[in-house]
């Protein structure tokens, strides 16, 4: 698993460089081919290269991500090291160390049939071309188990906030800043006025038991072209995060309120809901089953977290899919230099996720007994 984690990570894999997403999914595929013995379908949409295994009918998804946040380069800076036992480098935790255990978890089962594998190459981007492809593998599945990374300690991820983005333009009318400023619709001060309503947008939610949870936070923002000039234009990016679907249905509608404070300037908003909240519900008994199954395997008892960040797993519950996430890397500090993977852990989930598959493909119910219907995985090692 180790030398298999070695060569992910040492192909990179920026989300933003389709040549290094086709190349590290070529990667990818060579390393699904020789543990599952089959041929991956590549997909390429828009430039970026999916991959897809089908066994059978599918009824179970294994699904996970080979982009990275990292620019190719930052193995420069950012080697493939381990030492006492942590795995380091460029997108080993968010997640190549999950792709590593889907396969090898796959592998150590009696058989694929019915198991469907879907590796995207656009998550950290929002999954903009491969999202019709996991609702679409998703729809017809008993569960879904996704490899992202843990949440701290281990945890499973039980629940994740639903994400919108917006992109917010002031159009102004530029003018000379010291001969007639006057003759200006200053965008950029308009812009400071539309950032600090956005600000107060959340606090502007009904309360309830889930106030609090919501985030509505101005990121990247410019205005202007020289020192000298009114702007004439000002943009500012959105980064929304919610705790349900009414709390993403209201924010939208806040959005689109909006109204210009400065005459001559003109709003113009783009965006709205990307992920759909993973609600606890999707996950409850898939965690259930999971907890059952680790004690089982002599495993530490099992924690679940809501955490803020999305995935592609908001979409598979979205659709309706039981589904439970978290299930790859224990480690930490994604998407920063100190991302690490404890290496002792990787056969450890594998043989979770193993397990996890191999109970509802024996016909288990996502809420049912874990244990019974997995006697084709016991004693088997991933």
């Amino acid at each position: 698993m180790l030398a298999d984690l070695e060569e992910l990570v040492r192909c990179e894999s920026y989300s933003a460089d389709h040549e290094a997403v086709a190349r590290s999914a070529g990667v990818v595929a060579a390393l699904g081919r020789r543990l599952l013995r089959a041929e991956p379908e590549t997909i390429v949409i828009g430039g970026v290269t999916h991959l897809r295994w089908s066994f059978g009918t599918p009824r179970v998804l294994l699904l996970g991500h080979h982009d990275t946040v990292w620019p190719v380069g930052s193995l420069r800076e950012h080697p493939w090291s381990v030492e006492d036992g942590i795995a380091r480098g460029p997108g080993v935790f968010d997640m190549k160390a999950g792709l590593v255990q889907i396969f090898h978890a796959v592998a150590s089962l009696p058989s694929p049939d019915g198991l469907a594998v879907l590796v995207v190459g656009d998550e950290e981007l929002g999954s903009p071309t491969s999202r019709a492809l996991i609702e679409s593998a998703a729809s017809g599945c008993a569960a879904a188990f996704v490899a992202e990374a843990s949440a701290d300690g281990g945890a499973l991820k039980t629940a994740r906030k639903g994400i919108s983005r917006y992109e917010l333009t002031v159009h102004g009318r530029a003018a000379h800043a010291g001969l007639e400023p006057e003759l200006g619709a200053n965008a950029g001060l308009e812009l400071a006025h539309q950032v600090l309503a956005i600000s107060d947008i959340a606090a502007r939610l009904d309360s309830s038991s889930k106030a609090g949870l919501t985030s509505v936070t101005p990121t990247m923002l410019s205005a202007g072209t020289s020192t000298n000039t009114v702007p004439g234009l000002g943009r500012v990016a959105i980064d929304v995060r919610v705790p349900d679907a009414e709390a993403q249905r209201r924010v939208d509608e806040l959005m689109r309120a909006l109204t210009p404070r400065i005459p001559g300037t003109r709003l113009e908003l783009r965006g709205g809901p990307n992920r759909p909240p993973l609600d606890p519900a999707a996950s409850a008994a898939l965690f259930d089953v999971a907890a059952g199954l680790a004690a089982e395997l002599g495993m530490a008892p099992l924690k679940g977290a809501t955490v803020g960040g999305g995935s592609d797993g908001n979409f598979t519950a979205g659709v309706g899919c039981p589904t439970l996430d978290g299930l790859g890397a224990v480690g930490g500090c994604a998407h920063a230099p100190g991302e690490h993977v404890i290496v002792a852990e990787m056969p450890v989930r594998a043989r979770l996720l193993a397990a996890l598959a191999a109970h509802v493909l024996s016909g288990g119910p996502p809420g049912g007994d874990a244990g019974g219907g997995d006697d084709a995985y016991r004693g088997r090692t991933a």
